[in-house]
Order: C-alpha cells, then structure tokens, then sequence
C-alpha cells in the first residue's frame, strides 16, 4: 500500500527561505504560483516576454520574468510547461541557471524517466504531481478544500528532498487531502498507460465503436449518441462518487445484469492481451520514442489524425445535439 502523507507530515517553513520559480503559467501553473503564493512563499513566474500568460501573471500579483531569469533567481524551478516542450526549455534556459542545492521539480515524470531531462548530480530532482485539473486545484484551494497528489524523489542530493516536497505540496494545498509516494517510473507508466487503454484511447474507441455499430445496423445516429456517449457522464459520475458497486446499485438490476454478463465479452481476453502489449510499450520506451519522434518530425501524423478525429460523424451528430441543451455552457 502507498505511503500517504497529511498535513502534520509536511513543514511549510521549509520554504520560508526560498524562492520557488514556476515555469510556464498555463493550467497547472497558475494554481501553483496562486496557490504557493497565498501560503505566503516567494514566487516567480517564467513566461514569454510579454506574452498573454506573462501578462495574466503579472495581472494576478506575480513577479514575472523570463524562464532563464527565473532559474538563475530561483531556488526551486518548476516545470509546468506542457511536457513536449520541457526539454527544449531545459536545456535552452533552465539547465545554465541550475546551483548546487537548488530543486528541479516536475508535476509528471516523463521527461525524468524517459532520459530527456539529465539534470546534474548536485541538484534534487522531484515530483507533486496533483491528481486534478489546475483549475479544480485553484478552485479547491480557495475554498479551503483540497485535492490529492502524488510524490517522487528522483535525485536526493541534499537529504531532505522529500520532505521540501511535501512542504511545497502543502503550499499548493494538497496535503490536505493526502500526498501518496509514487516514483518517477510509476507515475509516468501508469499515467501513460491509463491514458491509452482507459481515459482517453480506450474511451474513445469504445464509444465509437458503439456508435458505429448502431447507426450501421439502421439505428438514428441522434439516439446512438445518446446512448453511447451522451449518458457516459452519468454512469463515470456515479463511479467517480461511490465506486463501480454504487453505480451498480444506481442504475436498473437489467443495466447491472448485463453489466456482469456482457462487459466481459466486450472487454475479454484478446483485448487484454492487447493492454499488457501497449503496457509493455510503456514500459520499453516504445511509445515514447515514437512520440518524441513524431515531435521532432513536426507532428504529422498527430495533426492527421486529429483532423479526421474532428470529421467524425459523433462529432457532428454532437454538435447538433448539445446545441439543445445550453447548460452545458454553463
């Protein structure tokens, strides 16, 4: 079982004396610098020189500087530009700024794990990796409530990685609800893997898959949608509160029956063998390779793909159809 840390396992003073650079003010970094900020620790943006993010920084109250003004200024760098770009970064205005003590630290582990990052010896190299949107942990946090994260320790040059970790933890607020020790090759392999098989890949061709099925058999695509995507939300939302036992107990004894009886048809024992295969690729580098690759190449398979993805009749079908129902904007 997973180590959990609480606010009692994590000494804010440990921050008292240093200067915590935030890279990159998008979705998470926001909430970080806010959220650090208000536990009354001194906090620097990196940005584009007056770019829209660096203006919003500065809009918000946040000294705002350059990302290699920022290493050479700071005592614990954070990475929290979106993860194709990290290296770049890194190695352009990061790596020259990096002292002896000072923290690198990341809120996921790829670039650590997969060797695009090396950071020198004499630095501590972390991970908080909080387990929601930057905007739910800036939201939670203004309320005085609290979402979890996970720690790593990848280099421990000062002895006391961890527990600065987990003082920064709880200055994003995040302690609260408990911090759980992961490491840097579990983070990235499970993050990767449920992306694939559960989250986004699995979900996605799932519910296409349906679509397809029914449409192709003569059925309206407006009445496919609706069952095979629109009502996702309310079946993930029970899951999400109670687990898979309270959403059985929620929906009728006809959905939970051929919950039990049909889902293992569907998700059997070829498609199992396919998750360890995409599982193993995880593990080998092979998917990072070929998306670092893709990166490198200027990205045209991905711009492809995401094209013909758009063009799919669910989409169109979707649009048509949440047209109908403006709460969703709201």
């Amino acid at each position: 079982m997973a180590e959990i840390y609480y606010d009692k396992d994590a000494n804010l003073d440990l921050l008292k004396d240093r200067k915590i650079g935030v890279i990159g003010f998008g979705s998470q970094g926001h909430a970080h610098s806010l959220n650090l900020k208000e536990s009354g620790c001194d906090v620097m943006v990196g940005e584009l020189k007056d770019s829209a993010p660096w203006r919003d920084a500065a809009a918000a109250g946040l000294e705002v500087a350059t990302a290699e003004e920022v290493a050479k200024a700071s005592d614990i760098i954070v990475m929290l530009v979106p993860d194709q770009l990290h290296r770049a970064v890194y190695y352009s205005s990061i790596e020259k700024g990096l002292e002896k003590g000072n923290m690198l630290m990341f809120a996921h582990g790829f670039n650590i794990h997969y060797g695009q990052i090396i950071p020198p010896p004499e630095v501590d190299v972390t991970m908080i990796a909080p387990k929601c949107p930057g905007h739910m942990l800036r939201r939670l946090y203004q309320e005085g409530s609290s979402a979890p994260a996970l720690v790593a320790i990848h280099q421990d040059a000062s002895g006391e990685a961890k527990d600065i970790a987990l003082a920064y933890a709880k200055g994003v607020g995040c302690t609260k609800a408990g911090v759980l020790e992961t490491t840097f090759a579990e983070e990235t392999e499970t993050d990767l893997f449920g992306e694939q098989v559960v989250l986004c890949g699995g979900i996605t061709s799932l519910v296409k898959a349906a679509f397809e099925t029914l449409v192709d058999a003569g059925y309206q695509p407006e009445i496919a949608y609706f069952e095979c995507l629109h009502e996702l939300k309310l079946i993930v939302d029970l899951i999400y509160q109670g687990g898979l036992s309270y959403m059985r107990y929620s929906v009728s004894d006809t959905a939970e029956y051929g919950d039990y009886t049909r889902g293992p048809r569907v998700i059997n024992e070829l498609v199992r063998g396919e998750m360890w295969d995409i599982l193993e690729e995880v593990q080998d580098g092979t998917f990072a390779r070929e998306w670092i690759l893709e990166n490198q190449a200027g990205r045209p398979s991905f711009s492809l793909m995401r094209r013909i993805e758009a063009e799919h009749e669910i989409e169109e079908v979707g649009r048509k159809l949440r047209a109908m129902m403006p709460w969703l904007g709201e």
